[in-house]
């Protein structure tokens, strides 16, 4: 019987498989790698029923496609985002009220109905009034508003700010009570100036529902809720030049104003409620001892980017709201959102899951994580971030051992992994780069040395000062010690997972990639200056221009002790890295230094 050549389209990285006379199935062992569980055990070969020892079956052809879709649909990778583990925590994430909308932190939205409540001024003038709809922290520009994020806790439940913009001044607070939503608005002082609060209503995102305005008060109607929108002070309706296109209540800002949904309270009752919730969210806090305010501040940074995002029907952790503005609505970035995962796994174990598992959604068809991953479907097609994701998740599993989460995201972590083994070469050791790739958005800086610099992470570090980009290799011409490192320790975090879920092959696999860049990275020392130095390709020296970097191999367990001694002696140099404010991402040395921001 001939050979028969078959080609599956739907699996993931294999092709051309070859039935033998043996009945069994041979792959490069590349390809095979990360789908060995899905064959018999420890060989890896796929055998077939001797039906394919008989050419005179005429049926055989049917046979074969027959037998090659179950096995392509038994095969196929379920996707993270597909596990039902993982669905039910998007339900249970996608409740009660937040500033789920990235648009503006002045705006509070009820999940899962989309029922926006939308807070905005208009300063009076005698001429050229003024309007303000919408803010953001840290927007820049003429006339823009000044935003002071407060405490804000993941769920919402607690939130404070403080806003000046033409003549407000103003502290701004919320807080849950039960499925509602109170809120406070406390003047710093009163403007010269009368200026109003606009109270909109809103339906974000095509939601279903009715809005309405009463005499004194707002009405949502939606699918199973019916939400109602009142207020301390009196509405006034002398102003119908209100750039607003949904119903609204309009009051003056002439001291305090308390607003809540479900029932009329009165500002002691709204204060009462915020006063609860202020008080365990500090509480939450105390947990953390001597760095409770500063697990306050990092919470606050986190949750004030944590978003609601429509386009794929999720609750995901951003960077900042700036920066989703100028991408298209949302934007993650290929190390940062994994360092999200991880600090919000100090207190959320669905937000730890979730940041994660849509982060890893946004994989390329070259199985990396893009550098960034935009709301207008463009992604840095040519290059990565630092290989982080399997030292984080692996920190996130230890804190909630799930089982399944390690199967929802190991494949996509290998995929990564073995990605800078194959794209980011540079004779023997790793190094940042900038692949040709398609560029369907004509982003400018393909195979250049800034996108090489992106791919970093640190792309103003003096470290780069002077590195040509080699377009021949898609990389700068450094070994970098601080990119093995990481890698090595990614290597080592997937081992690991590997191992918990009994993936004997990917586990040998991935010990031994760990096990040859720690034997190449000795190639890096430096017994004088005592560590690990980047090593440039092009003029074939070591670099002494450092940064924290440095310390990297410690986290890789590279070298022995007395190297790993040597390396923290730069730590506790005052010319170096010790000192007040630590760690500087340059030496105290370095000429750059002063150019810190």
């Amino acid at each position: 019987m001939d050979i028969i050549k078959m080609k599956v389209i739907s699996f993931k990285n294999i092709s051309n498989w070859e039935i033998n006379k043996s009945h069994q199935s041979s792959l490069p062992r590349e390809d095979l790698v990360g789908y060995q569980n899905n064959y018999e055990e420890v060989t890896g070969e796929l055998k077939f029923n001797s039906i394919f020892e008989y050419p005179q079956y005429t049926h055989c052809k049917k046979v074969i496609f027959c037998i090659a879709l179950f096995i392509s649909i038994s095969l196929a990778q379920q996707s993270g985002h597909q596990f039902i583990e993982y669905q039910r925590i998007q339900t249970n994430l996608q409740q009660g009220w937040n500033t789920w909308n990235t648009s503006s932190v002045l705006q509070q939205v009820l999940l899962p109905q989309g029922f926006a409540i939308n807070l905005a001024f208009k300063q009076h003038y005698f001429l050229e009034e003024q309007y303000l709809s919408s803010a953001l922290i840290d927007r820049r520009g003429n006339n823009t508003e000044t935003i002071r994020p407060g405490p804000h806790a993941y769920d919402g439940s607690y939130t404070q700010l403080e806003i000046k913009w033409e003549g407000l001044d103003a502290k701004i607070e919320t807080a849950h009570v039960d499925k509602d939503l109170v809120i406070l608005i406390s003047p710093n002082s009163i403007p010269d100036d009368r200026m109003k609060v606009i109270i909109e209503s809103g339906i974000l995102w095509n939601r279903q529902g009715n809005l309405s305005r009463k005499k004194d008060y707002l009405k949502a109607v939606c699918p199973g809720k019916t939400i109602k929108v009142f207020t301390t002070s009196a509405p006034v309706d002398d102003d119908p030049y209100i750039d607003v296109k949904t119903p609204y209540l309009a009051v003056w800002l002439d001291g305090e104003i308390g607003i809540s949904t479900g029932k009329n309270r009165a500002l002691a009752e709204i204060k009462k409620a915020i006063d609860i919730q202020k008080t365990r969210l500090h509480s939450e806090a105390e947990k953390f001892g001597d760095l409770a305010e500063v697990y306050t501040a990092v919470q606050a940074g986190i949750a004030w980017n944590l978003i609601y995002e429509p386009k794929f029907d999720r609750v995901v952790s951003t960077v900042g709201r700036l920066w989703n503005e100028e991408y298209g609505g949302f934007c993650t970035f290929g190390w940062d959102n994994f360092f999200l995962a991880y600090m919000t796994g100090l207190a959320s174990r669905d937000l730890a899951f979730a940041n994660v598992i849509e982060h890893l959604r946004g994989k390329t068809e070259q199985g990396f994580i893009p550098n960034d991953n935009r709301g207008n479907g463009s992604k840095s097609f040519d290059r990565s971030q630092p290989p982080v994701g399997g030292i984080m998740v692996k920190e996130v599993y230890k804190t909630y051992p799930e089982k399944w989460f390690l199967k929802a995201t190991f494949d996509d972590l290998l995929g990564w992994n073995r990605w800078w083994h194959r794209a980011r070469v540079n004779e023997g050791l790793l190094s940042y780069g900038s692949s040709p790739a398609k560029n369907p958005f004509n982003e400018p800086i393909f195979e250049t040395k800034t996108a090489a610099g992106y791919e970093s992470g640190m792309d103003d570090s003096p470290m780069y000062i002077g590195v040509p980009f080699n377009k021949k290799k898609h990389t700068l011409e450094l070994q970098d010690v601080g990119l093995t490192s990481l890698y090595i320790a990614d290597c080592r975090a997937l081992a690991e997972m590997a191992g918990v879920l009994e993936r004997v092959e990917e586990q040998k696999e991935l010990e031994s990639r760990a096990k040859h860049y720690a034997l190449k990275m000795e190639t890096l020392w430096s017994d004088e200056f005592g560590a690990y130095l980047n090593y440039r390709t092009d003029v074939d020296s070591l670099s002494t221009r450092v940064s924290p970097t440095l310390f990297y191999p410690l986290m890789a367990k590279v070298g022995n002790q007395i190297q790993s001694d040597k390396i923290m002696e730069h730590f506790y140099n005052p010319d170096e890295f010790y000192g007040e404010w630590m760690l500087p991402s340059t030496t105290r040395n370095d000429p750059t230094f002063p150019r810190q921001r």
